[in-house]
């Protein structure tokens, strides 16, 4: 999984990034949920990242995402075992 370059166009300006192909996938994944155009979405992030590198911020950015989305595709907690569940008030 060697870092794949990309250009991007910031205010203007073409600048290369170099992500794992995986990053890349997430980062065009989760442009397309928002609606947005790749170099729109590197803007976003561009504009929040202060003195991290852009590639870093992207990385974080994506992977904010993702635990996000697990978070809300949380499944159930699973029921207790038949054997416990005898014991449990059925209020």
């Amino acid at each position: 999984m060697r870092p794949e370059k990309h250009s991007l166009t910031l205010k203007g300006h073409r600048t290369s990034v170099s992500l794992e192909p995986e990053f890349w996938a997430a980062f065009l994944e989760l442009a397309a949920r928002r609606g947005l155009g790749i170099n729109a979405l590197a803007a976003e992030i561009d504009i929040a990242r202060g003195d991290q590198g852009l590639a870093s911020a992207i990385r974080v950015a994506v992977l904010n995402d993702l635990l996000e989305q697990a978070s809300n595709d949380e499944p159930p907690a699973p029921a207790p075992p038949a054997h416990l569940s005898k014991n449990i008030p059925q209020g």
